[in-house]
């Protein structure tokens, strides 16, 4: 009885990490698009000019709008 429940056990562990490893990439994506997305509505604007990269669209859309406030004052002043 206690090897089908550990077998139970292993078996859900190894689903939610394939679980995990699957979707991974996909919510990378998915926030490099909304990434870029942000940096083309920046852009759009034109208080700033920002080039859009799989970069710096993977850094707006991990961090956001800190990240996007952070790029611009970067690329555009410090730089």
């Amino acid at each position: 009885m206690i090897e089908i429940a550990i077998g139970l056990v292993a078996g859900l562990l190894i689903i939610l990490a394939l679980k995990f490893f699957i979707e991974l990439p996909f919510k990378i994506i998915w926030n490099s698009v909304i990434g870029a997305v942000m940096l083309y509505f920046v852009n759009f604007i034109g208080f700033v000019t920002i080039k859009i990269t799989f970069i710096h669209a993977l850094i707006v859309g991990v961090f956001g709008v800190p990240g996007l406030i952070l790029l611009a004052i970067y690329l555009n002043f410090i730089k």
